[in-house]
């Protein structure tokens, strides 16, 4: 793979990821005339709930679903107007996100609380957030890439863990796609996204301590213990030499997989080449049986689980999330009353049938 670093005009890196040997010099410049970028990011601490909420007002201004001919995306190509990608092609892309939640560059001139709230503890919104483009060809989906694209975009994912999780000040590093405008795609190029939080997120907690209370209980490994007993179980839909793909036993999402290496490891950079590749094809796999499960497409995340920097790196055991929230042909599953208000979920769907579902998906 190779990996070159390159500046835009208003001073965000932006870094291309090429097969060795398959690109040109990446030497265009980005002539626009761009203002700088001002990011005005603060974090808030829930003391009831014990987790931080971000705010970025300044995003309210981003780019919101443009016509093809305008998304910035795009390579930057005669008769058009410069995009966010100076070159006139590329293989996967990564640059600084200009309307970007968390930045290296934020104000650190923040109240230590909010105003009338003592206990609302502030900080900077210090951190940062990447887009990842997946390929030039802006009609292109995910499930259409192909095994060769994967397995670069699952390099460029590791790299950018190396390279974030490097950032003094991190402490977790979240690759993940949105797709689909039900799922709040403001942009309809194929693409995802890396952010690197000052913070652990709240799942990550949660699943930390429910690890250090299994063992407190059992004496037991929890994160060993349910993949051992799901890659023997009834819901697994696809699998390799060294993963496995299959639907939790208490999903939330009517559509949901989890893949999990058999091998364990803290994080993507720690994968070896042959599990990288076993992981595109999955990927891909995957996918395709959600792209395919129903006569319309079906929006999803899909969010990459990873140890965090520092904390719980030996008991952590990587694995993506693959989930949408189409419950059945012109109907999604919203999250009402039960889900957002008091975060108690209710499915529409059995793990079991789902399962079966995506097992007997072909195309």
């Amino acid at each position: 793979m190779i990996r070159t670093s390159r500046r835009l005009a208003d001073g965000r890196e932006i870094v291309y990821y090429d097969v060795d040997g398959s690109s040109a010099p990446r030497d265009a410049v980005d002539t626009r005339d761009l203002p700088p970028v001002s990011t005005r990011s603060q974090l808030r601490w829930d003391a009831l709930l014990g987790e931080w909420v971000a705010y970025a007002s300044h995003r309210q201004s981003r780019t919101f679903l443009p016509p093809a001919d305008q998304c910035p995306l795009c390579p930057t190509r005669p008769g058009r107007p410069p995009t966010e990608v100076p070159e006139a092609e590329y293989q996967v892309v990564v640059f600084e996100n200009r309307f970007s939640s968390l930045a290296t560059g934020v104000d650190p001139d923040v109240p230590p609380a909010a105003p009338g709230a003592p206990y609302a503890l502030q900080r900077p919104g210090f951190g940062r957030c990447e887009v990842v483009v997946f390929t030039s060809d802006h009609d292109r989906v995910p499930a259409d890439l192909g095994p060769e694209r994967l397995r670069l975009l699952v390099d460029v994912w590791a790299d950018r863990t190396s390279a974030l999780s490097a950032i003094e000040g991190v402490e977790y590093v979240f690759p993940f796609e949105n797709h689909g405008e039900e799922i709040g795609v403001t942009l309809g190029h194929p693409h995802g996204q890396v952010y690197a939080y000052p913070f652990l997120p709240s799942r990550v907690e949660r699943i930390l301590a429910s690890v250090e209370r299994h063992r407190a209980e059992t004496g037991g490994d929890l994160l060993a213990d349910v993949v051992a007993a799901e890659r023997s179980g009834p819901r697994v839909v696809a699998a390799n030499e060294h993963w496995t793909a299959f639907v939790p036993a208490a999903a939330r999402w009517p559509y949901e997989l989890q893949l999990f290496p058999h091998r364990r490891v803290p994080d993507l950079p720690a994968l070896t080449g042959e599990e990288r590749a076993a992981l595109a094809e999955l990927f891909g796999d995957s996918l395709g049986r959600f792209a395919h499960r129903f006569d319309e497409p079906m929006n999803y995340i899909a969010a990459w689980n990873q140890a965090p920097v520092h904390r719980g790196r030996e008991e952590w055991w990587l694995h993506l999330q693959l989930f949408s929230f189409r419950r059945a042909p012109g109907k999604l599953k919203y999250l009402a009353g039960s889900e957002s208000g008091i975060g108690a979920f209710i499915s529409d769907t059995s793990p079991e049938d789902v399962a079966e579902q995506l097992r007997t998906t072909t195309w």
